[in-house]
């Protein structure tokens, strides 16, 4: 099979888990009917507080890199001195992981009812460009300290990553970010509609 199609349908399978939904099952709800029925982090932190809501982070953010990480695997492993992605791996890496986070907000395995795929995107961002990935949660934690705010903290981080990682590769491969940081607005844009319908 061919290694894009390959990259894309194990992305799509990975972004699918609906870790938020399967955690709040087992405290009896389903984040998609409470709080802003958004099946990610931020709503089960929430409902759950910090600590009962760190496996949905860790679990969404794992999803793209391992998304990314398999496609880079099927590719040959093409980075730079660095670690970020080059060369016959660059398709693939960024067509996984927007396959997973399509996955995680449109996720075949929880009625195509997901999330909004920030930490799947930040995940597949620490493969894509390590370095870049490294500088901008160095920024979360300074932002975060200052501003007081965690939330705050990664907005810019996520935000900023686009002129961080272009210290590290060309503009071209900073585009292809911003075109997988449109997949979150494009998410976020259909979240208000719904809710305006609602």
């Amino acid at each position: 099979m061919d290694v894009l199609v390959m990259s894309v349908i194990v992305g799509y399978l990975l972004g699918s888990v609906p870790v938020a939904v399967l955690l709040a099952r087992g405290h009896g709800f389903d984040p998609r009917a409470v709080g802003d029925r958004n099946p990610g982090f931020w709503n089960v932190k929430e409902q759950l507080g910090w600590r009962a809501a760190v496996p949905v982070f860790a679990g969404d953010t794992l999803k793209g890199v391992l998304a990314g990480l398999v496609a880079l695997l099927f590719s040959g492993g093409h980075t730079t001195v660095a670690g970020a992605v080059t060369g016959d791996s660059v398709l693939p890496v960024y067509l996984a992981v927007a396959a997973a986070m399509a996955g995680h907000a449109w996720p075949v395995f929880a009625g195509f009812r997901g999330g909004r795929s920030i930490l799947t995107f930040a995940g597949g961002a620490a493969v894509i460009c390590p370095p870049g990935f490294g500088l901008a949660v160095a920024v979360l934690v300074a932002v975060a300290l200052a501003a007081r705010s965690f939330a705050v903290g990664a907005r810019v981080a996520v935000f900023g990553l686009p002129v961080l990682q272009l210290l590290f590769v060309p503009a071209e491969l900073v585009a292809g970010t911003g075109a997988l940081m449109c997949l979150i607005g494009l998410r976020f844009g259909q979240a208000a509609l719904s809710g305006r319908r609602g």
